[in-house]
């Protein structure tokens, strides 16, 4: 059934004029996904994938992702596209670049550019549509301005279910106003678990075989999100390694949280954090799906206790498990 409803103003962000304050959705969305991190980097795409490569420009700043469900509704990816743009022409944006599936150069389009991944935001492959945009930041003092920070920038990525819409965006701010009007509703990436020392292959390939497991320390999250930072991790690089040297050998990530929340929901976010994992190494690093699958504990296995915020931190994980028998 689709739920018609007057263009609905979302204030994604408390901000000054300067800042994209909000998007404009057609029907009342669902937040599913958020990710802020405070001096990082992010590619833009401003052209189709072609020839092995994708035309964009690296924005610096405060970046966020954000992922919406539009439940229950038969608008196109088109029709809710239109809304979203003529809500960020209105606020001051340029579009740079707009493409639809096929023209933006498809599956090579959809894994070169930053994604929160299923079921936070789903992607049909055969019908999906981006946009970028940039605004003149005017938000910096006199002096500040460089070629990183004249600009902030925004993507949109929107898709759809057979049920349901999707939109995905992913924020640029740049860091001479990264501090003003920060929304209290975003949460800063931390590390899953407590250690973000670099894992090198043997030392991952040993404790594999000797124990069975091995904790992948520096993968990040954001807190109470599946969503994985588009970095090289150095650990599932070694993972990786690891599985194509050894193609008998098949790996589950299993995904692990603390005790805050519900054990539902927990063990539902542990499963998707995995999966997370499980699509990075497939997509990224090339591992085989046959070699790796993904499970989730939610808060039913911890390795220190969640009565200290120290404890509740090392809880937050992804374990690589060895399944092979032989």
């Amino acid at each position: 059934m689709m739920r018609r409803l007057p263009s609905i103003i979302l204030a994604a962000f408390l901000a000054t004029p300067a800042h994209p304050r909000e998007l404009v959705f057609p029907i009342t969305p669902e937040p599913t996904a958020q990710n802020t991190r405070p001096a990082a980097s992010a590619k833009i795409a401003t052209g189709s994938w072609k020839d092995g490569t994708l035309p964009g420009v690296t924005a610096r700043g405060r970046v966020t992702q954000r992922a919406w469900k539009l439940p229950d509704t038969d608008l196109t990816t088109s029709q809710i596209l239109d809304t979203l743009r003529e809500g960020l022409i209105r606020d001051g944006f340029e579009i740079l670049f707009e493409c639809d599936t096929l023209d933006c150069g498809g599956f090579d389009f959809r894994y070169n550019i930053p994604h929160i991944p299923e079921p936070d935001m789903h992607v049909d492959l055969g019908d999906f549509r981006y946009l970028a945009a940039r605004r003149r930041n005017d938000g910096l003092k006199r002096g500040e301005t460089s070629p990183d920070t004249e600009y902030e920038y925004l993507a949109l990525l929107v898709s759809r279910s057979p049920k349901d819409g999707f939109v995905q965006m992913l924020h640029v701010l740049p860091d001479g106003d990264a501090t003003n009007g920060a929304d209290a509703s975003m949460v800063e990436a931390s590390p899953v678990s407590g250690s973000t020392e670099p894992v090198d292959v043997s030392d991952l390939a040993q404790k594999l075989e000797a124990e069975g497991r091995v904790v992948l320390e520096d993968l990040q999250f954001a807190t109470g999100s599946a969503a994985l930072r588009d970095e090289d991790f150095a650990s599932l690089r070694a993972l990786a390694k690891y599985l194509k040297e050894n193609p008998g050998r098949r790996i589950i990530l299993v995904g692990h949280t603390d005790a805050e929340g519900s054990l539902a929901g927990n063990i539902a976010l542990s499963k998707k954090r995995a999966a997370a994992v499980v699509e990075r190494l497939q997509k990224k690093y090339g591992v085989p799906a046959r070699q790796i699958g993904g499970e989730g504990m939610g808060f039913l296995a911890p390795r220190a206790s969640n009565l200290t915020k120290e404890g509740r931190s090392l809880n937050r994980r992804v374990e690589a498990i060895l399944a092979s028998v032989k």
